[in-house]
């Protein structure tokens, strides 16, 4: 079993890598920098206070927050959907294969946090905007840059079925062609195929794993990033350098010749990095938002709100297993 890293979310250091040349920070489609200064002034001082208390009984929580905010916009946007319960129809976002590995405190973590909120300032929060503030914090609090969060999100009505997610969050073996493939929808890049195999981990990394998990079906567990995997620094690209990177998804992002500049520029400069990954977290942020009329406020972030719309979603029959993000 995998446990996720600060500095080792693939679905991170690929928007990072192909967001390179992307300069995105303004806010788009009807967020606000400044959307709750009146409605809810202490808004971001409660998410980063009670933060504050999470992370000091478990800093392992800020990767499974950020983690949780990938999840989210990258399937069908940045709409709390992945929160929500089944229906009738199916079984929800969340049930889905890839995002069976999510920790379940993330899912508590933004709850406990809507209904600080909520408590305060009345319903006027999203989900969604509290997810956002929720992984920019944490990105912070475990050692990353600040940056102001563009704000106004709504929450979905619906979540998104199978067949979408496992579309839309490639599995841990995809190649640096199926990432790249994968974001291009999104507006990141485009490229050609290029297929490239596992062969290349380091002997001696590869041998270890062995060691730690025997079989497919071993409960023991490694972290992502054998540097600092509490941390969200630039190790996880030094890793790469090193030939220590844990999934096909990870280390072909090194061995492939359109990303491997980029992946050595960050590994020696930092500061670079934290640059860019701003960037590109502000522009994966705003993926696809529901803002003004669309969506609602929700009152539980796992239902929707009694007074709207029925909760459907038709939900595909395949299977798959964890995500690459």
């Amino acid at each position: 079993m995998v446990l996720p890293s600060i500095s080792l979310l693939l679905l991170l250091s690929t928007c990072l890598i192909m967001c390179t040349y992307f300069n995105f920070t303004r806010a788009q489609g009807g967020l606000s920098l400044n959307f709750y200064d009146s409605s809810c002034p202490k808004l971001e001082s409660i998410v980063r206070k009670q933060l504050k208390k999470e992370f000091k009984n478990d800093i392992g929580q800020a990767a499974g927050l950020l983690r949780l905010h990938f999840h989210d916009c990258f399937v069908q946007g940045c709409d709390a959907s992945v929160l929500l319960d089944g229906s009738a129809s199916g079984p929800s976002e969340r049930s889905a294969p890839p995002n069976l590995s999510l920790r379940a405190e993330a899912f508590r973590i933004i709850d406990d946090l809507r209904r600080r909120v909520h408590n305060k300032c009345g319903r006027v929060v999203s989900c969604a905007d509290i997810i956002a503030l929720s992984a920019r914090d944490s990105v912070f609090l475990s050692g990353g840059p600040d940056y102001a969060v563009p704000l106004g999100r709504r929450d979905g009505l619906n979540f998104a079925t199978t067949n979408s997610t496992l579309a839309n969050l490639p599995a841990p073996s995809s190649n640096t062609t199926a990432l790249l493939t994968s974001l291009a929808t999104k507006n990141f890049t485009t490229t050609d195929v290029v297929a490239l195999s596992d062969p290349i981990m380091d002997k001696t990394l590869a041998t270890n794993l062995k060691t730690t998990c025997p079989t497919a079906n071993s409960n023991n567990t490694v972290v992502l990033d054998i540097r600092s995997p509490n941390s969200f620094d630039n190790k996880y690209y030094v890793d790469l350098m090193n030939r220590q990177g844990l999934f096909t998804s990870d280390q072909d992002l090194y061995t492939d010749s359109r990303t491997r500049g980029i992946v050595t520029s960050f590994a020696v400069n930092q500061t670079l990095f934290f640059e860019k990954f701003v960037s590109a977290m502000i522009k994966m942020s705003q993926l696809s938002v529901l803002t003004g009329r669309e969506g609602e406020i929700r009152a539980n972030c796992s239902v929707v709100n009694s007074d709207n719309v029925l909760l459907s979603s038709v939900v595909g029959e395949e299977q798959g297993t964890s995500s690459a993000f």
